[in-house]
């Protein structure tokens, strides 16, 4: 009974931003410590955790989920004028809000929410927004290759889509190595049907162009927000990811000797969608040493 309350689909809520900018968030409540706070991807929504959220809920453990400023359900910026700073600053917000028990969350932040975890955790000068961090995929330099082929995906459809079923067929050539074909239902979340009828894709385009560049130029932040942090670290990487490679593990394991690093076989850069039984497993027996 008490598990199936807990992985119950929780009602979105709203939550704003330091400058105003309203956040889609999902609570699921848990009664073990610390709670969780996962941060997506970038092109990504909350809805790419459910899974993970889910089975972590129903061993007890509490989380919340929330979609990144101009993605999925929280608001565009009007000039579509995006900075790094701007999703630091939300996930600080979302983070004070994610710690019923006064505990601070533990971040799992995959990609571009990891590395946002980074800069908050290595950037606070404050209390440590984050009691732990499992970065999913993502160390502070990243494959060219593989980022390339992630923002060609998001480039590739700007006119939209006719129907669900060819939205399906554009994410099955992206990921091959999924088995399950999207239906309308999954597909709902992450489209936006236009006025002109056609479905695009949940993110603001304006994201592909200030975003993007900005992003480089604050790889040598990364660099020393991560070299800061002490906090407990876990990072989780896809045996088979163009984005991490053995390099660049082994760099960020320099940077940070403490942390402890877990490759799962069979997965790709979308590590919890490829290999979510064992993303979620590794993820609590990491909380249960904390």
């Amino acid at each position: 009974m008490v598990a199936d309350v807990l992985s119950a689909c929780p009602t979105p809520t709203r939550l704003v931003s330091m400058d105003g900018v309203a956040l889609a968030i999902e609570r699921r409540i848990g009664h073990r410590s610390p709670s969780l706070l996962f941060a997506h991807g970038f092109g990504q929504t909350r809805h790419a955790w459910t899974g993970a959220a889910v089975a972590l809920a129903e061993q007890g453990f509490g989380s919340t989920t929330f979609d990144a400023r101009g993605h999925g359900e929280s608001d565009r910026l009007p000039r579509g004028e995006y900075h790094m700073q701007q999703f630091v600053d939300d996930l600080l917000v979302v983070a004070a809000s994610a710690s019923p028990d006064g505990r601070p969350p533990v971040l799992v932040g995959a990609s571009m929410g990891g590395l946002l975890g980074l800069a908050a955790a290595g950037g606070s000068s404050g209390a440590a927004p984050f009691s732990a961090l499992v970065l999913v995929d993502i160390t502070p330099r990243w494959e060219t290759a593989g980022v390339e082929r992630i923002l060609g995906f998001m480039r590739a459809h700007p006119h939209g889509f006719a129907s669900y079923d060819e939205a399906a067929s554009a994410i099955e050539a992206y990921l091959p190595q999924r088995r399950e074909r999207k239906t309308a239902t999954q597909l709902a979340p992450l489209l936006r049907r236009g006025e002109d009828g056609r479905l695009r894709w949940h993110w603001d385009p304006a994201l592909l162009d200030g975003m993007v560049a900005e992003s480089e130029r604050y790889q040598p932040q990364l660099f020393e927000a991560a070299a800061r942090v002490s906090v407990p670290v876990l990072l989780l990487s896809g045996a088979r990811s163009d984005v991490v490679s053995c390099q660049t593990v082994e760099e960020f394991l320099r940077l940070v000797p403490h942390a402890r690093h877990v490759s799962l076989p069979g997965a790709t850069h979308m590590v919890a969608g490829d290999a979510n039984d064992a993303f979620t497993r590794e993820i609590a027996l990491f909380l249960r040493t904390l």
